[in-house]
């Protein structure tokens, strides 16, 4: 029996309830649900195997850049493999596998892996399976092929429609957080046309991963009245759900926009998807950026995730990732983590800060632990974690460790037309060079 994680506060409708199963198991989430957050209400953490070796994975991020919990979803020809479970919106009915296990999950087969894994160094299998090359075709490939797939595609036809269109616009802005909305309130207010994309089904970026307020607005109450001003602009054009993936020739942007994938097959309506061509102007990349992990020993257990990430399922989805969860970083992201995690009701076992003091600390809450020149040296637990050791021989108990290694701007379109990222040391990360794409 799953334990219901679920906390106070968020922007789920939690007067609609949505049923879903993940590997023939039923659960229940709510409207405004991931299925990364609906699995974690229900206190699901492992939810996939790594590519090799086949360690327990869990979620890690809340975002598209998750490594982890990539999924099967649908059945049939509905059937869609390595979909990444934090960017699919829960339905009713959604049905949902685990992959890359042979057997259950909790119990893969070819974990064995693992224990095997000092004799498993990189590159074996083209040392080990070259004789007699007579074996390689009919057994050895199939084997490694098996062993080594994530999801399969399925073999009847889609039955789905697809369509591409054209859109003309004065300025495109990719990104509706607080910079996006931002700069398209300014634009579409100035009567210019203006076209706002973001690949999430809720504007607001990391306005809905923080408590906080904007101009005496909480953030969600500031987004809902930003929205509502550019919807009522006719010269304005909304595209949630909607991934800008490509800048090319004379103003050219490609966007896909997903119009029916959060709906069950009896609701979808005559095109599942459709690919843009937008001629813009001018554009503005308002896309934020990405937290970093923390290298140390055995941190890829399930229940270890990025702090931003677990920020994010307590404030915007009303799910606690752990009920004592230690927080591990080197910036003050971290530190407001902590601050909103406790605001929420959910126990902060210790905030680990590898520097030695920074004045963000006087904001922790009083009685919460601080660990200056903090360092993880290894972890534990199995199928989630169940405790941490630091540099100094201690050892902590915890369900959840967030870590933040800082934070990287999300540039890739910036790298289109032969651009090149520029390294910065104050922020130890990449951000666009001199030569960024036209316009």
């Amino acid at each position: 029996m799953s334990r219901d994680m679920r906390i106070k506060g968020g922007i789920i409708d939690r007067s609609s309830p949505l049923g879903f199963t993940f590997n023939g198991h039923h659960y229940h989430g709510f409207s405004g649900d991931t299925l990364a957050s609906a699995l974690l209400a229900n206190d699901v953490h492992l939810v996939g195997r790594s590519f090799k070796y086949h360690r327990p994975r869990g979620i890690m991020t809340a975002g598209p850049e998750e490594p982890n919990a990539l999924m099967t979803l649908g059945e049939g020809a509905d059937q869609d493999p390595n979909m990444r479970a934090t960017m699919a919106e829960l339905f009713d009915g959604m049905v949902s596998r685990s992959q890359n296990h042979i057997g259950p999950l909790g119990f893969d087969v070819m974990a064995i892996n693992d224990w095997l894994s000092p004799v498993l160094g990189a590159g074996f299998y083209y040392k080990t399976f070259m004789w007699p090359s007579a074996f390689w075709e009919k057994f050895y490939e199939p084997i490694i092929r098996k062993a080594a797939g994530l999801g399969a595609l399925s073999t009847i036809e889609d039955p789905s429609q697809y369509d591409k269109g054209y859109r003309h616009t004065d300025l495109l802005v990719i990104g509706g957080g607080i910079a996006g909305l931002t700069a398209a309130l300014a634009a579409g207010r100035a009567g210019l046309d203006v076209i706002l994309a973001d690949e999430d089904f809720h504007f607001g970026g990391q306005l809905l991963a923080a408590q906080g307020q904007i101009d005496d607005q909480s953030h969600q109450d500031w987004v809902n009245a930003a929205i509502a001003e550019l919807s009522a602009m006719d010269h304005v054009t909304l595209m949630p759900r909607s991934t800008v993936f490509g800048v090319y020739d004379h103003g050219i942007y490609g966007v896909l926009e997903r119009l029916t994938d959060h709906l069950p097959a009896d609701q979808s309506g005559p095109y599942r998807q459709v690919m843009w061509k937008i001629m813009a102007k001018q554009s503005i990349l308002a896309s934020g950026a990405l937290e970093r992990p923390v290298a140390f020993a055995d941190n890829d257990r399930p229940g270890i995730m990025l702090a931003g990430a677990a920020r994010e399922y307590a404030s915007r989805y009303g799910v606690a990732t752990g009920s004592r969860v230690t927080i591990m970083t080197n910036n003050d992201s971290g530190i407001d983590t902590a601050i909103d995690l406790d605001s929420l009701g959910i126990s902060v076992a210790a905030v680990i800060d590898s520097r030695a003091a920074a004045d963000s600390h006087a904001r922790l809450p009083k009685g919460m632990r601080l660990i200056t020149n903090g360092q993880i040296t290894g972890t534990r637990g199995r199928k989630r974690i169940s405790g941490i050791t630091l540099a100094s021989g201690e050892k902590l108990t915890t369900d959840c460790l967030a870590v933040s290694g800082g934070w990287s701007p999300t540039l890739h379109l910036t790298c289109h037309h032969r651009g090149r990222p520029q390294w910065d040391d104050q922020i130890i990360a990449f951000t666009p060079g001199a030569d960024i794409p036209p316009g």
